[in-house]
């Protein structure tokens, strides 16, 4: 990502529903937010024109509305989301956050991290 987007929870929550299947109209998101969320249409209008001016979203203009996409990946915007609170919180240490996690993790979950280190050790 060129730039660093940060997202609110409830961009988060749109974002997802345009990740999970694009493109999608204001009213299809309109359903399916009244259902899960109980956002209203002016909610969501605002919030993908919000999304539009930081680049996390564009749209094309179909035959009877506009097609709205997600123009940045997830994967982008979760690294970038965990950088900030990396910075943010343990001040760009990645040891301090995982000395700090590891202390909290069930013995189940320690195994997990021990196998994603020993992947990431021999992809490097």
């Amino acid at each position: 990502m060129d730039q660093t987007i940060s997202l609110s929870p409830s961009e988060w929550r749109l974002m997802d529903l345009l990740w999970e299947e694009s493109p999608r109209t204001v009213t299809q998101l309109l359903h399916i937010s009244q259902r899960e969320i109980g956002w209203s249409k002016a909610t969501i209008l605002t919030m993908l024109s919000r999304l539009e001016a930081k680049g996390a979203v564009r749209h094309e203009q179909g035959p009877r509305a506009k097609a709205f996409y997600p123009a940045i990946p997830r994967e982008a915007a979760a690294r970038a989301e965990t950088e900030q609170f990396l910075q943010k919180v343990y001040g760009g240490s990645l040891g301090s956050m995982v000395n700090a996690m590891v202390r909290e993790i069930s013995p189940q979950e320690l195994s997990e991290l021990r196998r994603i280190l020993d992947q990431a050790e021999q992809e490097v």
